[in-house]
């Protein structure tokens, strides 16, 4: 019994010596889903993953800078195309692993594309500089005409995170944000309006393996586990009909 369990204890030691641990730069809108992601990935590997979320401007404003991150989930394709063309992303690693959709949520009334070009009162949206749910709710007040009458009454989150935030808690009575966040939260569907695609530019949103990660397979390995989660992507609100890896 006592070299059973001296062996059982080796073996723990073992798997313990070998888990390692990815660090990974979350687009804040996806920050919720990737959470479950990386539990169902810590079960199966026994590997951990340390998250930061925040916005994609941000967060590619701090890889710059040199923070050690394996792996960068924004939330378009720009930046991790520039990580790229900078030499600070692995050449070949770069991925769509979702399209975002932007809705309208309004607390009170009926929301859908009328109510939203007739709004009046203040209306939160993301950062459009740093966050790509910012700049696609820039595109649907363009669309609308509604940005000079709402001159003065955009409530701007650093983040769709925040932008969500500001509704959530009732300082601010509507908002552009992600339907990610609205299915997370289970708010009624009667409560928010999908807004079309063809309203913004599409949010495909691209990971890459940055080329400072101590394990690049690892951070590779977990870019396949998400290829494989396209239900769950799928339910929380997302997209993922066109996951493809870019060449």
């Amino acid at each position: 019994m006592m070299r059973l369990f001296i062996a059982s204890l080796l073996v723990i030691v073992g798997c313990s010596a070998h888990a390692q641990e990815l660090k990974v730069a979350v687009a804040a809108n996806f920050a919720h889903t990737f959470a479950d992601i990386a539990q169902r990935f810590e079960a199966e590997t026994g590997h951990k993953i340390r998250i930061s979320s925040g916005s994609t401007g941000g967060l590619y404003t701090q890889i710059q800078h040199g923070a050690p991150f394996d792996l960068f989930l924004a939330a378009d394709k720009e930046r991790p195309a520039l990580l790229e063309a900078d030499g600070k992303a692995v050449s070949g690693s770069r991925t769509t692993y979702a399209i975002g959709q932007l809705a309208y949520w309004q607390r009170q009334g009926q929301p859908s594309e009328a109510s939203l070009s007739q709004w009046q009162d203040k209306l939160s949206i993301a950062n459009p500089r740093l966050a790509p749910y910012g700049a696609a709710a820039n595109q649907v007040l363009t669309r609308l005409k509604a940005k000079e009458r709402l001159h003065g009454r955009i409530v701007t989150g650093a983040n769709i995170l925040q932008a969500y935030q500001y509704v959530d808690s009732g300082n601010v009575q509507a908002g552009l944000v992600a339907l990610s966040q609205l299915r997370s939260a289970n708010v009624s569907p009667d409560r928010y309006w999908i807004i079309p695609d063809s309203y913004y530019h599409p949010l495909e949103q691209q990971a890459v393996v940055l080329t400072r990660s101590q394990y690049p397979e690892l951070a590779q390995q977990l870019l396949t586990f998400m290829a494989e989660q396209h239900q769950l992507i799928s339910d929380a609100g997302y997209q993922v009909s066109s996951y493809v890896a870019v060449r």
